[in-house]
C-alpha cells in the first residue's frame, strides 16, 4: 500500500441503508430523532466540523428520500445494497465515479454512531495518514469475556489482554478497500463484518487507534435514552 502523500485527500462514507430492526423504532433508526434532530444529522455535523474531510457520501436505500440534498460537502447516493458491506462497496464505486482517486483515503462510519466527536475523527486521521495500511477506532476490552455453550452456560473465560472492541470510523485507501470488498462480493461477503476485516482478509494488519466509550452504536431501544443524555450534555 502507498505511504502518505500530500496529494491524498480524505473522504467519508456513511452506509445509511439499513432498517435497524433491533432498535424497535417505526422507521430506520438512523432517522429516529435524538436530542432534537434525526440521529444521522448529528453524525453529519461531526464530520462537517473536520476540515480535512473533503466530502461525505451518504449511501441510502433506493427510493429513500428522507434526507434532502445537504450541499456540496455532502452527497446523498441511493445506491444502498441488501447488506452493509454491499452498501459500502457501492459507495466506494460512487466516490471514484465522483472524482476520488484510489489512493485517496475514505473514513467509513456507521450512521448510528451519532456520538462520534470531531476530535476522535481528527485523531484517527492523524494516526492513519502516515501509516501504510490505515486503521480504525477501537477500545481495549474492559470486561471479563466469557465463552458460552448452546445452553448459555459458561464453558471458558477468555483472556482479554489483547482483545479490542472495533468502532468506526475505519480509515483505509479507497482503492485498497474497494478491492478487498470486491474479492468477497461473490460469496455474499461471508466473514466480512467491517472494513478492517476486509483489509485483514487481503493480508494487511490495520492500526488500532484508541477511541471513546461514548462512541457506541445505537442498536437497542434503551440506547436512545443514553445517546440523548450524552448529546444534551454537550450542548451549550
Amino acid at each position: 500500500m502507498p505511504a502518505e502523500s500530500s496529494r491524498s485527500r480524505c473522504f467519508a462514507l456513511l452506509p445509511c441503508a439499513g432498517t435497524g430492526s433491533r432498535a424497535g423504532t417505526g422507521r430506520p433508526k438512523q432517522y429516529q430523532p435524538v436530542a432534537g434532530q434525526p440521529m444521522v444529522l448529528h453524525t453529519l455535523a461531526a464530520f462537517a466540523a473536520v476540515p480535512r474531510v473533503e466530502r461525505v457520501l451518504v449511501v441510502v436505500a433506493p427510493g429513500d428520500a428522507f434526507l434532502q440534498p445537504q450541499g456540496a460537502p455532502v452527497l446523498i447516493a441511493d445506491c444502498g445494497g441488501a447488506t452493509r458491506a454491499e452498501s459500502v462497496l457501492n459507495g466506494l464505486h460512487r466516490l471514484l465515479a465522483e472524482g476520488a482517486r484510489p489512493t485517496d483515503w475514505v473514513l467509513v462510519h456507521d450512521a448510528a454512531r451519532c456520538l462520534i466527536a470531531p476530535a476522535q475523527i481528527d485523531a484517527l486521521i492523524d494516526a492513519c495518514l502516515p501509516d501504510a495500511v490505515g486503521g480504525l477506532l477501537a477500545l481495549p476490552l474492559p470486561d471479563t469475556l466469557k465463552q458460552a455453550d448452546a445452553g448459555r452456560r459458561v464453558v471458558a473465560t477468555i483472556d482479554r489482554a489483547d482483545k479490542w472492541l472495533a468502532q468506526t470510523p475505519q480509515m483505509f485507501r479507497i482503492g485498497a478497500l474497494r478491492d478487498a470488498y470486491a474479492a468477497h462480493a461473490v460469496s455474499g461477503f461471508a466473514g466480512i463484518t467491517d472494513e478492517a476485516s476486509a483489509i485483514e482478509s487481503a493480508g494487511h494488519a490495520p492500526l488500532l487507534v484508541p477511541g471513546s466509550a461514548q462512541n457506541f452504536k445505537i442498536t437497542y431501544p434503551e440506547d436512545f435514552a443514553l445517546a440523548e443524555a450524552v448529546l444534551r450534555s454537550r450542548m451549550p
